[in-house]
């Protein structure tokens, strides 16, 4: 005879048991009749839904550090270019005062809508629209 495999208890990250268990004795726990919600997983604090809540953080920062990254690359020559032409005051004056508010404004609103639109997907995501 073969000795039989040893039996492993294989353990989750801890959930709310008084709102699991008064839910399934009703019948109404989404996990009871097959059918799935995301929203349950991130409430329940779930490995999947830990995910969800990543992919989102994910997106933000994407976002976040393609603005910062074309900041960088606005601004930062800027120093050199001045230190370039130092009698050229006005012209300094010019694009400090007036040339980088625009494209800063327009950084600003393509931001202020990629994150929303990341936050939107997400919640169409975990409303199941």
């Amino acid at each position: 005879m073969e000795p039989s495999e040893r039996r492993v208890v294989v353990t989750g990250p801890p959930r709310r048991a008084l709102p699991h268990t008064r839910l399934r004795a009703r019948g109404r726990y989404p996990h009871s009749g097959g059918y799935y919600r995301p929203r349950t997983e991130i409430d329940e604090l779930t490995t999947l839904g830990d995910t969800y809540v990543r992919s989102l953080m994910r997106s933000q920062l994407r976002a976040a550090l393609a603005v910062f990254a074309f900041l960088v690359l606005l601004v930062g020559p800027l120093p050199l270019v001045f230190a370039a032409a130092p009698e050229a005051r006005r012209l300094q004056w010019a694009v400090l005062g007036f040339c980088l508010y625009a494209p800063l404004v327009l950084l600003a609103r393509w931001y202020v809508r990629r994150a929303e639109r990341n936050e939107a997907d997400f919640v169409r995501l975990v409303e199941d629209r």
